[in-house]
């Protein structure tokens, strides 16, 4: 994820947004992903500061910056990224999926003071070509067919959401201390016999069994913990198991 003072450098631009409450939908998405400096190109209605659905975001709204145009909204900035649902519309500019975009935006964004612009046009149209114009490349975020344009504020909370995600990133995974050889032998002994009770090792006649049964548990580099509780679970079967086959031994003597 990038950090705090990396997303600190990215610009989320609207260009002609009609509906105020998108608007605050987008603030409300930025807020979410803690990304605050939104900035607005001839919005459609001037009174969005006030939309309620920039719930939590108040801060971000109110800090809004408005531009007359694309080029004065992007003139800090040394990228400037467009957002399109396109398919089949000619386009002079590459198009990148979603994920690849992210990938460079945040390599752009962890490169010194640089500041990073995303584009998004209206909910009508889109961006223009005119919009498009100031863009380095595009994005766009693979949607089904039937249905290829999304809300503002649900583009703007998925493009940041790729953003923070980097997919790379290992997942820290928990460290357990894994079982002694004797505990493990312990439970391997266990399973065992409640393999020869339960009579699965009679109907699979294999001479190196033990063996394999063995070589498997050691695959499973069970951590001390898992290792106390398994042999618990399979003593308990194996408890349940002899006293079923010595209540049907009783039976049998009284009958």
């Amino acid at each position: 994820m990038p950090a705090p003072a990396d997303l600190d450098r990215l610009r989320i631009v609207l260009v002609a947004a009609r509906n105020p409450l998108n608007i605050g939908a987008s603030a409300r998405a930025m807020s979410n992903f803690g990304c605050h400096h939104l900035r607005v190109v001839s919005p459609y209605e001037a009174g969005f500061r006030e939309a309620r659905s920039a719930v939590g975001a108040s801060t971000v709204l109110a800090a809004a910056e408005e531009f007359k145009t694309v080029a004065e909204a992007v003139a800090d900035c040394t990228l400037v990224v467009g957002t399109t649902a396109v398919r089949h519309r000619d386009l002079q500019h590459t198009l990148r999926r979603l994920e690849d975009g992210a990938r460079l935006i945040r390599k752009r964004l962890g490169s010194g003071s640089n500041r990073v612009a995303l584009l998004f046009g209206s909910e009508k149209f889109g961006l223009s070509n005119e919009d498009m114009s100031h863009c380095h490349w595009l994005v766009r975020i693979p949607t089904h067919e039937e249905n290829i344009s999304m809300n503002l504020g649900q583009a703007v909370a998925v493009c940041l959401y790729e953003l923070i995600r980097d997919g790379k990133a290992a997942r820290q995974k928990e460290k357990l201390p894994l079982a002694a050889a004797s505990e493990v032998e312990r439970f391997t002994a266990v399973l065992l016999e409640n393999l020869f009770v339960s009579g699965y090792l009679s109907r699979r006649r294999v001479a190196d069994a033990e063996l394999r049964i063995r070589r498997l548990v050691r695959r499973l580099n069970l951590p001390a913990r898992d290792a106390v509780i398994w042999v618990g679970i399979m003593r308990q079967l194996l408890w349940k198991m002899q006293s079923g086959q010595a209540a049907s031994v009783t039976t049998e003597k009284m009958g």
